[in-house]
């Protein structure tokens, strides 16, 4: 089988644990800047973003514990597993997400990735306020009765 059919297209990937853990107060749509192998590993479906998280730095974006497993067929030019990658946000959106984030409790999750139709690898990210424990045995319980009600 050759690499070509490997390589999939479209990707769209959701951080379940993310929905789980997180209350979405607000949803952006980010651009991110990747390697040449990274954006092959993601093609492959070779990341891992459950525990992946957004910071600030300098008053850029920046995703941190976004893991791309290095490509198979990299040479030395293979890039780190879990380096931060830069998001691209407009500088509207950068400050109104800083400016958010100096309240008590609230922090930003990526909770979607996909490839567009233009070939570009996007980020959904969601400025999320975490949920007690009474709040996810609710979104279990939730989740059981929705299950119950598609079965029948």
């Amino acid at each position: 089988m050759s690499d070509k059919n490997q390589i999939a297209k479209t990707i769209d990937a959701h951080n379940r644990r993310a929905s789980y853990e997180f209350f979405f107060l607000e949803n952006f749509t980010a651009g991110v800047v990747l390697t040449g192998t990274e954006i092959k590993s993601i093609r492959m479906s070779q990341f891992n973003m459950q525990d992946a998280f957004c910071s600030f730095k300098d008053g850029e974006l920046f995703i941190t514990n976004f893991h791309i497993s290095p490509y198979e067929k990299g040479t030395h030019y293979n890039h780190p597993p879990l380096r931060e990658r830069k998001l691209l946000l407009k500088k509207r959106e950068l400050k109104r997400l800083s400016i958010k984030l100096k309240d008590q409790g609230l922090t930003i999750v990526p909770t979607r990735l996909y490839i567009n139709d233009r070939g570009r690898a996007k980020f959904e990210i969601a400025l999320a306020k975490g949920k007690k424990l009474y709040d996810k045995r609710e979104s279990i319980k939730e989740r059981d009765v929705q299950r119950d009600t598609d079965r029948y």
